[in-house]
């Protein structure tokens, strides 16, 4: 009698069909983490452009603000002429 890994199951041997599972597993798990650290980079620098967004948006704010404190001191400058 044979082992278990030499005998035949539809031109397969067990042994081959086990290595064919374990193949088949660590590509899934390397597909999975891959898949995964890629998602967790994407999240960051969507987090990092939100934050820059908003210091812009901040920023021009205060562009905008000093804009219209110049043109007020502009507008005086004329009158006095």
């Amino acid at each position: 009698m044979t082992p278990i890994e030499q005998q035949q199951l539809k031109g397969f041997t067990i042994k081959t069909l086990v290595m064919l599972t374990i193949s088949t597993a660590s590509i899934v798990a390397s597909v999975m983490a891959t898949y995964f650290e890629l998602k967790t980079s994407i999240n960051a620098v969507q987090t990092n452009q939100e934050a820059q967004t908003r210091v812009n948006e901040i920023r021009l704010n205060v562009l905008e603000g000093q804009i219209a404190v110049l043109q007020t001191e502009v507008a005086e400058l004329k009158e006095r002429r």
